[in-house]
């Protein structure tokens, strides 16, 4: 990569944040491959199935990854660039010195203008100076900052905040819980049998439910199948209707889903008004992994 202008990518598949830049990076390198940029991905998972080579290859090609990605399970790699975020974004010069980095969504102006500015000083020629625009549709689209009061919340005991499940959390022990008849503003609870581990709610008996207030466009939640080749249906309701319009990615407008693969999934995109709502997920069998929710 000597003389090349170098754009290092940290993200890990279950992102939400990344995947909001993920269009950026991916127009940059269309853009000024021809013209000496690198473009990396660094794959650093923060969730156990992220270490999982056939679920990374299987995100790359989903999501049109087409530039190189380092697999960095062991976080050696950002470890070596002190690096403490997802997504981050470091851009070095044709000698090698990282000469801007951005860290998180947004700045995509800025970091334009340096790719355009070190190529020209590489000895470019030609380098548009006009910026990208993308799609904004998906996984992809920009978050609605303006109506977004909810944050990522994690589930399992070592990060969670904000559980209202009377009696709290049994830690790494099965026992049945009960949903509260009212949550306020991002309390979320559990109802059914499940094992709150460290990093995720276990299903442990069928018909389990996730309940959270919530005030977003959009519900995404990082969960799993109990085992590659399993799948496990649920049902997806607000305010203890089908979300009908409001369905997202991964769910129909009468709130049905499969839950199949280990992922970030999309459950709730509202069309409408942006209101304090409350969101509630029903598995039908066992075993299911929860891991976080993420908004937008």
């Amino acid at each position: 990569m000597r003389g090349k202008v170098v754009l290092v990518d940290f993200w890990t598949y279950t992102c939400i944040n990344w995947l909001r830049t993920l269009g950026y990076v991916r127009a940059w390198c269309e853009k000024y491959a021809g013209l000496g940029l690198v473009v990396v991905g660094v794959h650093t998972p923060e969730f156990p199935f992220e270490r999982d080579v056939d679920n990374v290859r299987q995100a790359v090609k989903d999501m049109r990854v087409e530039y190189p990605v380092a697999l960095d399970s062991d976080y050696a790699i950002w470890e070596a660039f002190s690096n403490r975020y997802w997504p981050a974004v470091y851009i070095a010069d044709a000698d090698g010195r990282i000469r801007h980095h951005h860290f998180g969504e947004g700045g995509y102006e800025d970091c334009e203008r340096i790719i355009q500015r070190l190529l020209e000083e590489a000895g470019g020629e030609r380098i548009p100076d006009d910026l990208v625009s993308v799609a904004d549709d998906g996984f992809e689209a920009q978050a609605d900052w303006s109506n977004l009061e909810s944050p990522e919340t994690y589930l399992g005991y070592g990060q969670a905040e904000r559980f209202a499940s009377p009696g709290g959390a049994e830690r790494n022990e099965p026992r049945t819980y009960v949903a509260p008849d009212e949550l306020r503003l991002n309390q979320w609870a559990l109802a059914g049998e499940w094992t709150v581990e460290s990093g995720a709610c276990v299903l442990s008996q069928p018909e389990g439910r996730i309940a959270f207030r919530f005030h977003a466009r959009d519900v995404n939640l990082v969960m799993g199948p109990p085992a590659r080749g399993t799948s496990v249906p649920f049902t997806v309701l607000v305010d203890g209707e089908p979300p009908s319009a409001a369905h997202g990615l991964d769910v129909n407008e009468q709130g049905h889903g499969m839950l199949s693969e280990q992922g970030l999934h999309q459950l709730i995109r509202e069309g409408g008004s942006i209101r304090d709502r409350t969101f509630e997920i029903r598995f039908l069998a066992p075993g299911v992994e929860a891991y976080a929710f993420t908004f937008g």
